[in-house]
């Protein structure tokens, strides 16, 4: 090899040594472990599903992925540990549609602006809420709750896990479609609520089946109504509301699902769709979440949007009808 010839093999390969690496594809994603953080405490029932989530997209992707819990105060403690991780899909948070729909609305001065960080990935699922009784209240029907609140305006009591709790957004909502008046009670934590309604300390509360089976199986509570369009086939003895005498419209829901930091790609969050709708398909899942009542979704980014924009218009009425301020 002559001098020429060596060099310009030299300078070929210096160049070959510099390219620059290979961007990271859809296709490609994931290459190194994923967190997923979450707005709920451990044990919960959004919590426990997301950890059996987490395990099987680790296995689809071949890629740890870890759950971090930041409970609190109404979901700000996990968007602020979120909303400035890169928009890559490495760091996704789970949030419900509360979260998205009534903090904007019951945090003037900041919510809309911690909602609008984020962008919907994925949906895993939605619960329903029941209307519950003490064992011992002599309401049998919705009807009957109505009745007795249109006799005694501001009488009847409900109680809830906290002011704007879809618990208490739930309630007046209920005022709303009857034109009946009550008296909220809010509690500070669930595991307060449901032996105050046993008891007879507040007249009714709505609940998700997880959150009030203990005092319904220990015979304390005993459920009026499904707040809902169709039966929880849990459950399917107790009526939907309209058939126990509430209006149309008396549909009170949650749906759960991943977000990311505003920026994510669309190619990314498509992929992330996919597989986190293939997985929800599981078995081992799927049974899990027919324990907690959670019927699995699988909805693109943009039937979450419109989900989270209409729940938004009917919290923002609630909301300032009833003045509701966290701020």
């Amino acid at each position: 090899m002559n001098r020429q010839t060596f060099l310009a093999a030299l300078i070929g390969a210096a160049a070959f040594t510099h390219l620059p690496a290979r961007a990271e594809t859809a296709a490609d994603f994931p290459t190194k472990p994923v967190t997923l953080f979450t707005a709920f405490a451990p044990g919960s029932g959004p919590d426990a599903t997301l950890r059996i989530l987490a395990e099987k997209l680790g296995k689809l992707w071949n890629q740890r992925v870890a759950v971090e819990n930041r409970p609190g105060g109404g979901g700000f403690i996990a968007m602020d540990a979120v909303k400035r991780a890169a928009p890559d899909g490495y760091t996704l948070l789970q949030l419900d549609s509360d979260h998205l729909s009534a903090v904007p609305h019951l945090y003037k001065q900041r919510g809309a602006d911690a909602v609008k960080n984020f962008e919907p990935v994925a949906s895993i699922f939605r619960t329903t809420f029941l209307v519950a009784v003490g064992a011992e209240s002599k309401w049998k029907t919705m009807g009957d709750l109505i009745a007795a609140a249109k006799a005694e305006p501001g009488k009847v009591t409900y109680g809830s896990w906290g002011v704007g709790s879809p618990g208490h957004l739930g309630g007046e909502l209920l005022e709303e479609l009857t034109g009946i008046r009550m008296q909220h009670i809010p509690y500070r934590e669930v595991s307060q609520l449901f032996p105050a309604v046993g008891s007879g300390d507040v007249a009714w509360s709505l609940g998700t089946l997880p959150s009030s089976s203990g005092a319904y199986r220990a015979g304390k509570l005993r459920y009026l109504a499904v707040a809902s369009t169709k039966r929880l086939p849990q459950m399917p003895d107790v009526p939907t509301a309209t058939e126990a005498g509430a209006p149309a419209g008396f549909d009170v829901n949650a749906f759960v699902v991943l977000v990311a930091p505003k920026g994510l790609p669309a190619p990314l969050r498509a992929k992330i769709n996919a597989d986190v709708a293939k997985v929800i398909t599981d078995p081992e899942l799927k049974a899990r979440f027919d324990t907690f009542a959670f019927e699995p979704i699988a909805w693109t980014p943009e039937e979450i949007t419109r989900g989270v924009e209409a729940k938004s218009k009917v919290y923002e009425v609630l909301v300032r009808k009833a003045n509701i301020s966290l701020d």
